[in-house]
């Protein structure tokens, strides 16, 4: 069973900061990427940052400048460290990983986390 297993989140106030963790684990084959995505209250779920396999990075516009998504010494570990964090970062985090299985076809598929809270309010 392919678990992400997520870390970091909880409550800020307007300009801290905080450190993102996943570690994805159960019968990985390959991994085409890694990445983040959120989704705040009454918003559709958005792409926060993003990674290849080969090292080629994507970020949300609203978060340039701000976030940073980086590997682990492990390849299965992804961070994102987020600075000068704004109220309108509010939202659950969610860890996706492309990934082939051990018990599936040779075919890619997305996986997710069960999500983490993260709250910027003063």
């Amino acid at each position: 069973q392919v678990q992400l297993v997520e870390s970091g989140g909880g409550l800020v106030q307007p300009g801290g900061s905080l450190r993102l963790t996943c570690v994805a684990s159960g019968g990985i084959v390959s991994m085409n990427g890694m990445g983040w995505y959120r989704q705040a209250p009454g918003k559709e779920r958005e792409l926060v940052a993003s990674f290849t396999s080969g090292g080629s990075t994507n970020y949300a516009n609203s978060v340039k400048g701000r976030f940073t998504i980086s590997r682990g010494n492990v390849w299965n570990t992804v961070y994102l460290q987020m600075n000068s964090l704004k109220p309108e970062d509010t939202a659950v985090y969610y860890c996706n990983a492309n990934l082939v299985t051990s018990y599936g076809s040779n075919r890619y598929r997305d996986y997710w986390g069960q999500g983490t809270q993260v709250t910027v309010s003063s």
